[in-house]
């Protein structure tokens, strides 16, 4: 990997009771070029901008007049396209034990990195989007990140907060030194403990198609359905450079079930759920 190929950006889920929005700054080719993807419940953006400012402990990222952070959001946009205005507050944040990457955070020359700084937090504020105002009351707060040189070219994301806690899955191909592997990386937080579930705890996927998933790693199961699509087209990385388009839905119709030595530990529909499926 070089400098020219390198991009990094973050991930900032903000849901409400009728409401989601999710921010993803980033920059690219040795911060030459950066962006910010808004994806909304019914659009989606991507602003470019000459170059991105970033600390990560603690978190804070600035392009242009916006801050994303780990206190919260301001918001100040005005463009052809879009006026988009306001403030964000966050509560305490709620980070996972240790590294999602686990041991392959050690690994030289990864496609890509994830990284997981709070599965759940509060969110109030409002904000303004060309006149439609998006108003947060002790709202649902989720922020992750990514680096490397591209996205995995098949791969499965979903994240969502239910009753009693939140979840986030990914399964990729991961290519690596002239082979690939399916790498299996969640968290499922339920009733303030934490669920593991990843490739490097023996995570297998038991099956993936027809827009689910369904892992497994010893006596728990987890699958995740998407329902009803809602997607928007956003910018993903190649080799550095936002030259792939992917589709996310920020708010959708998802299944989950969440099980141990086939005993239910939860099972929920949600239609505020985030959700992407580009395993084709």
């Amino acid at each position: 990997m070089t400098k020219k190929e390198y991009f990094k950006g973050w991930y900032f889920k903000c849901a409400g009771d009728n409401r989601t929005v999710a921010f993803i700054p980033s920059f690219h080719c040795s911060n030459s070029s950066a962006y910010l993807q808004i994806i909304t419940d019914d659009n989606a953006f991507c602003l470019p901008f000459p170059q991105l400012k970033y600390r990560e402990d603690p978190l804070l990222v600035k392009i242009g007049n916006n801050v994303f952070s780990e206190k919260g959001i301001k918001l100040n946009i005005k463009t052809n396209d879009l006026t988009a205005q306001g403030a964000l507050r966050f509560g305490e944040l709620s980070p996972i034990r240790y590294d999602i990457m686990g041991p392959f955070k050690f690994v030289p020359f990864m496609q890509c990195r994830h990284s997981v700084y709070s599965m759940s937090h509060s969110v109030d504020g409002k904000l303004l989007f060309n006149g439609k105002q998006y108003v947060f009351h002790n709202g649902s707060g989720y922020i992750e990140g990514d680096c490397g040189t591209s996205f995995p070219k098949r791969y499965v994301w979903t994240q969502c907060h239910f009753a009693n806690g939140s979840l986030m899955l990914s399964a990729a191909d991961i290519p690596m030194l002239g082979f690939s592997f399916t790498g299996i990386i969640g968290i499922v937080m339920l009733n303030g403990k934490e669920y593991r579930i990843a490739t490097y705890l023996g995570a297998i996927i038991k099956h993936i198609g027809n827009n689910t998933i369904t892992v497994s790693q010893g006596d728990y199961e987890l699958t995740a359905k998407l329902i009803k699509k809602n997607a928007y087209p956003l910018s993903a990385p190649v080799n550095g450079e936002m030259r792939r388009t992917i589709h996310e839905s920020a708010s959708c119709k998802t299944y989950y079930r969440f099980s141990y030595k086939g005993a239910i530990l939860c099972e929920f529909k949600s239609d505020r759920a985030s959700f992407e499926f580009e395993y084709l």
